[in-house]
């Protein structure tokens, strides 16, 4: 297993570096610590993600591909969390309702540490996000690390302590494409229940049923399947953009192409999945198109009200969310 660091840029008075972990099966995972981002995941060459051309181009133009989306990754109605009497603020980036922590932490710049031994190698990345930040209460510490092994395993773990009464429910926001475009991938969630969203992309109601729905992927097929299909869920969100409940069963979700397979297994109750409805060869990102990257974004579902306790953390109580991403 080994590790290295080469530096690309500076930003914010800090070094911009990209970091590589690799095996000796011919894996190699490059790691940004501009928003602690997931860059590229390379299987003897072949990237199993979207990415961008170049490192520095991250911070160019936000886009979150591969970013740890935070402090709350999810949209928030009216930007406010009630708490007994008081309200919390947030700022409104989308609209009437805030989304993805307002100026998040996928545009800050990490501290990290690399580690290496026979059996993996790791990156941990390191953030304070000062009270009030974007709205949110406390002054947080927040530990991002990517872990791969020889089996081809990248773990990627958050932990996070706050001084004061918060709300966090961060998520990393890669989109897998395994070598393809997602939209040709067969795709399996272990998640009897979604969410309903409204045009906003919020919840209109509690969870319903995939049975007979576009959302079943309790059983393997197509994601164009669903994108094609005449429920107006998907011609709401152009696509799929919905949280999918976790029913406890392992692995989380299931990504298979014509030569490569992507495991998911993770703690977190639910996975938005996001089938890149607004990639239209535009921008830095101008290579991609509709529906050619999938996120599983691991979280708590976003909630209908302002009553936010599935993602209050209490002061001094330690937050862990873990991921597994398995490439085969």
């Amino acid at each position: 297993m080994k590790t290295n660091f080469v530096k690309y840029g500076r930003k914010d008075d800090k070094d911009l570096c990209e970091i590589t972990l690799a095996n000796s099966k011919g894996t190699e995972v490059k790691v940004l610590n501009y928003g602690a981002t997931l860059e590229k995941v390379l299987l003897n060459g072949e990237n199993m993600i979207l990415s961008l051309d170049n490192p520095i181009d991250y911070s160019k133009q936000r886009n979150y591909l591969g970013g740890t989306v935070g402090r709350v990754c999810g949209r928030i109605r009216h930007g406010q969390w009630g708490v007994k009497h008081m309200i919390y603020q947030l700022p409104l980036n989308e609209g009437e309702n805030h989304i993805h922590g307002g100026t998040g932490t996928d545009t800050r710049v990490w501290d990290f540490s690399v580690f290496a031994d026979d059996n993996t190698a790791r990156v941990d990345m390191t953030l304070i996000d000062s009270d009030f930040n974007n709205g949110f209460p406390g002054n947080m510490k927040i530990v991002a690390s990517y872990e791969l092994d020889e089996e081809n395993n990248l773990r990627y773990s958050i932990t996070a302590l706050s001084d004061k009464m918060t709300i966090f429910n961060p998520a990393n926001h890669t989109y897998f494409n395994l070598g393809e475009s997602a939209k040709d991938l067969d795709m399996q969630i272990n998640a009897d229940y979604y969410i309903p969203v409204g045009k906003d992309g919020l919840p209109l109601e509690g969870m319903k049923s995939v049975k007979n729905t576009a959302f079943d992927f309790t059983k393997n097929k197509k994601i164009s399947e669903a994108l094609a299909c005449d429920d107006e869920q998907i011609k709401w969100r152009n696509g799929l953009d919905h949280p999918f409940i976790l029913n406890g069963m392992q692995p989380a979700a299931v990504l298979t192409g014509k030569k490569h397979r992507l495991i998911v297994t993770t703690d977190a109750p639910a996975v938005v999945v996001y089938t890149g409805n607004h990639f239209d060869h535009t921008g830095l990102a101008e290579k991609y198109g509709q529906y050619d990257g999938v996120t599983f974004e691991a979280q708590c579902p976003p909630a209908y009200g302002s009553d936010l306790d599935e993602i209050t953390l209490m002061p001094g109580e330690v937050f862990e969310r873990n991921v597994c991403w398995n490439f085969e």
